[in-house]
Parts: C-alpha cells; sequence; structure tokens
C-alpha cells in the first residue's frame, strides 16, 4: 500500500518555476489521497490560467508514476486566493499587501518587463481577449510578449497610439486594485497616449540626480498637468551607492535633484533609491529585487514608497 509520505517525500523535488522552491512547501499541492493505488491531489496555482500549469502537472504524475503500487493519478487544479497570494509573495510591496496588481509595460520602443521578470512566454487568448501572463502575483503585459525576441519595433505616433490603446482595452485585467503602467521617459507617444485613454490616472515621476534628468521631468511633469492628471510624487533613482565597508554613501550622479523637483513644483519625494547591484542582477536574472533581496537597502526603500503610495488618495 502506498503511504502518504512516500508521495509526500517523491513530490519534495517539483519546484515552483517562479520562486525555485519546492510545491510541496509552498502549500500548493494539497489533499493528498489514496485510494486502491490511485493518488489524487489538488494543485493551487497563482492562477488556473497559468502558462506552465501542464508541465508542473507532467512532472507531478512523472515523479508519482515511479513509486510502486501507483495505479493512477489524477491531479485537480485550483488557484490561490487573494490572502494566500500575500502569504506567497509576502516582500512584495504591492501584491504582498493582497492588492491585485497589473503591469502593463507602455514602452513599446524598449520593453523591458519581460526580461526583467524573465517572461518568455506568449499570453493567451480568450474569446478575441488577451490574457495577461501571472508572474509573482502580477499580472503583466507587455509589447514584447507579442513581437519575436530582439526585434525592432518601428512605428510612429499614430501606431504607438492603436498598440498602447489594445493594451489597455483588449487585456482580460479582470478586477485589480492597481494597473501600473511603464512609461519610457519623455513627452513623446506613449505618455500622450496613456494620458489621453486614462484621464483619472495617478503619475509617479522617476528621476535621477543630475540636471540634465531633472529637465526631462520637468518636460514630463508639465505635460501631465496639462492632462489635468494628479502626480503623487517623486522618486530619485540611482541617488547614492556604498563602497566597499564604507557607511558613507557617494553620490555619483550628484545630489539633490529630487529634493528640488520636490521644492520646485510642491510634490512630496517618495523616496531615494542607491545605485546597487543588487538591482541590477536581479533584473537581469528576471527576478525582482523584492523577491530577491527584501530586506537589503534598496527593499526597503521600496517597501517605503509602496506603503506611501497605498496610503495617498489616488
Amino acid at each position: 500500500m502506498i503511504k502518504i509520505q512516500e508521495i509526500r517525500q517523491a513530490l519534495k523535488g517539483v519546484l515552483d518555476p517562479e520562486l525555485k522552491k519546492s510545491l510541496l512547501e509552498l502549500g500548493m499541492i494539497r489533499d493528498i489521497r489514496v485510494d486502491e493505488g490511485r493518488i489524487s491531489l489538488t494543485l493551487a496555482l497563482t492562477t488556473v490560467k497559468c502558462p506552465k500549469k501542464e508541465s508542473i502537472v507532467d512532472e507531478i504524475k512523472g515523479v508519482l508514476e515511479g513509486l510502486p503500487g501507483v495505479a493512477g493519478i489524477d491531479v485537480r487544479m485550483t488557484a490561490l486566493n487573494q490572502e494566500e497570494l500575500g502569504q506567497l509573495f509576502p516582500k512584495h510591496p504591492l501584491a504582498g499587501k493582497g492588492k491585485r496588481i497589473g503591469l502593463l509595460d507602455a514602452d513599446v520602443y524598449g520593453p523591458s518587463v519581460p526580461v526583467m521578470l524573465a517572461v518568455d512566454e506568449m499570453p493567451e487568448r480568450e474569446n478575441q481577449m488577451i490574457i495577461p501572463v501571472e508572474k509573482f502575483g502580477l499580472r503583466v503585459m507587455s509589447l514584447g510578449m507579442l513581437t519575436e525576441k530582439g526585434r525592432s519595433i518601428i512605428w510612429r505616433g499614430p501606431l504607438v497610439s492603436k498598440a498602447i490603446k489594445q493594451l489597455l482595452e483588449e487585456v482580460m485585467w479582470g478586477e485589480l486594485d492597481y494597473l501600473v503602467v511603464d512609461l519610457p521617459p519623455g513627452t513623446g507617444d506613449p505618455s500622450i497616449s496613456v494620458a489621453q485613454s486614462i484621464p483619472r490616472a495617478s503619475v509617479l515621476m522617476v528621476t535621477t540626480p543630475q540636471e540634465v534628468a531633472l529637465a526631462d521631468v520637468r518636460r514630463a511633469i508639465d505635460l501631465f498637468k496639462k492632462f489635468d492628471l494628479n502626480i503623487v510624487g517623486l522618486v530619485e533613482n540611482m541617488s547614492y551607492f556604498f563602497a566597499g565597508r564604507s557607511e558613507k554613501p557617494i553620490e555619483i550622479f550628484g545630489r539633490g535633484g529630487g529634493k528640488k523637483l520636490s521644492r520646485e513644483f510642491g510634490l512630496p519625494l517618495l523616496g531615494e533609491i542607491p545605485l546597487d547591484p543588487v538591482i541590477v542582477r536581479g533584473g537581469d536574472a528576471g527576478v525582482p529585487l523584492m523577491i530577491s533581496s527584501p530586506d537589503s537597502e534598496a527593499g526597503r526603500v521600496f517597501q517605503a514608497i509602496a506603503e506611501q503610495i497605498i496610503s495617498a488618495e489616488l
């Protein structure tokens, strides 16, 4: 007779493709039963439309079929609820707080979100609607997921506007608490299209300390103000870094740029993000900082920024 403990031991090697941890230890394999040699269990995924669900099921069946006395294997699939997702991604600054988050990469010329989240699968479609890919508790969509990898996108204004409108209207986002739209710098077509398409959007401005960056951000602030959008605040990126064991921050790109804009426009400076190799490695590896190193200096800054955004009246 097959013992439950033998089944659990065999399943320990089946890992979640995102977190690289045992599905069993994460509580995503549950309700294991044996009846006359037939094993049944429930697989709880971040979404029932998980693009890798078939390969996960195949791996589960593969490790269990090797056990002596197995007559068959039944895998039922369900989805984790919001509380379970919050526990599974406890350090993600928004999704980890039980918020339903969509992430739209609107940088049509250089869509980097698929690389930074290691999303390499094409999204599925249902009733002519695009289903966003679920990753780290986020619903993700990018033009980079719909085009050939490495292929340049040579579009002018009307095509850019049309593409962004389609990503907003033809994606099955479902019920969301926040839709985060990642825009390229400047005041080009992507920014104008989003400002026109989402008239009640709130904008988070990102700058670096040097004056040349401040000039671009000033123009962007002016653009969004002309569309009467709420600018929730400023974030200064690459503010400083620590060399070796020194406790003195080095401000390689200058200092005070974010504070200068804050005073100039009366906007709150929500955080100053350090220049940290951990962020670079995480982006290249497709594992966000708040998953890989949530307790790092940069991780604490991101957490504080997220908490201020949540508490703001958007």
